[in-house]
């Protein structure tokens, strides 16, 4: 089978000919559904005068509808998307555990509380404005989900072992606290950010702007190459902590470096998108079934899968219930909260 090779000191990759025309496929499939979501809306504008707009020819009442009132939010639900999903995959592979996401772990929780905590403290009552800049809220929710990730994290590991269902157990725990948590910042915080607050927790990309999607698009990239870069560490560590070791690598550093990852992609994802549940688990499941565990392909296939479901859940919420718009965590749930119980009684009875 022909393969793509490309390997130095710091970073690997392996690509055989069948995963680069899935990564393709799914390429392609996500820049269809990008095209169609710019068409649906209060205004419905077609394929042709779309992309005369991204060429920069179209209308201006095309062209404000496309650019200043569409694109944003669907940038950001593309980022939040591959963001959560590419967070799964890592965390999957780490505690080896289909079980593991973002959400189910309680890392969207832990982000979400200090994003509500951040809103809360610094509204200003009388302009209804932030009195600082919100480029700090994706730090705000890093710093949440980083405490819940030790939180977690330490109360699964026992006797120098990091037991994985113990892990689940702990995070849907976590998540539960954490729920409590935010629901007494938004009761004690600013009344007008309550409500807005309480959208934003179920997950929606409502009032996205360019500013917003610059923050999130320089952190997203950052962290994804970082990922990239210790992909090779991840397929090691599915062979177990002692074959790891045995081949020199560091088990314990890689695993708290490809954590960090994972939470600070979370943390992005939920400054800006709400607490988005399930993608996390879901997309790097169905990545898995299509190309196998190789993390090479698994992470980018992951993260287009999960950029695909974000933004197709929020397109149906934003156009199907005119005028009304669903966020789009709710049509992710509806889906993955099922699926979360399947996969629990799969794994119950192994």
């Amino acid at each position: 089978m022909n393969m793509i090779k490309v390997r130095n000191r710091f970073f690997s990759y392996l690509l055989n000919k069948r995963s680069l025309i899935v990564l393709l496929i799914t390429f392609i499939l996500l820049l269809s559904t990008f095209l169609i979501s710019l068409t649906l809306g209060d205004r419905y504008i077609s394929i042709p005068k779309v992309v005369s707009v991204l060429l920069g020819e179209g209308k201006k009442i095309d062209e404000l509808f496309i650019q200043a009132f569409r694109m944003p939010r669907i940038v950001i639900a593309m980022l939040a998307g591959l963001s959560l999903a590419i967070a799964g995959a890592i965390l999957q592979g780490l505690v080896r555990n289909p079980l593991a996401s973002p959400d189910i772990l309680g890392i969207t929780g832990g982000a979400g509380a200090a994003v509500v905590l951040f809103l809360a403290i610094f509204s200003d009552d009388r302009t209804n404005q932030l009195t600082v800049s919100i480029k700090w809220l994706p730090l705000a929710a890093f710093i949440g989900a980083i405490v819940s990730l030790i939180f977690v994290y330490g109360l699964a590991y026992k006797n120098g072992e990091l037991r994985p269902l113990r892990l689940v157990l702990v995070g849907v725990g976590f998540s539960s606290l954490a729920q409590a948590i935010t629901s007494f910042f938004m009761i004690v915080g600013p009344i007008f950010r309550a409500s807005e607050a309480n959208m934003w927790l179920t997950g929606s990309v409502y009032g996205a702007n360019w500013e917003q999607v610059k923050i999130l698009l320089l952190w997203t990239i950052a962290f994804i190459l970082l990922a990239l870069l210790f992909i090779r560490n991840l397929n090691t560590q599915q062979l177990g902590d002692e074959v790891s070791t045995s081949l020199g690598v560091q088990v314990e550093k890689n695993r708290l470096i490809l954590l960090f990852i994972s939470t600070a992609l979370v943390a992005g994802a939920v400054s800006f998108a709400g607490a988005i549940g399930f993608v996390g688990l879901i997309a790097p499941h169905i990545a898995r079934k299509i190309v196998g565990a190789s993390y090479g392909v698994l992470i980018p296939l992951s993260g287009m899968i999960g950029a695909v479901m974000v933004l197709v859940a929020d397109t149906i919420g934003r156009t199907v219930f005119l005028p009304i718009q669903i966020p789009a965590g709710v049509f992710t749930a509806v889906i993955g909260a099922p699926y979360f119980i399947y996969l629990l009684f799969k794994t119950g009875k192994r």
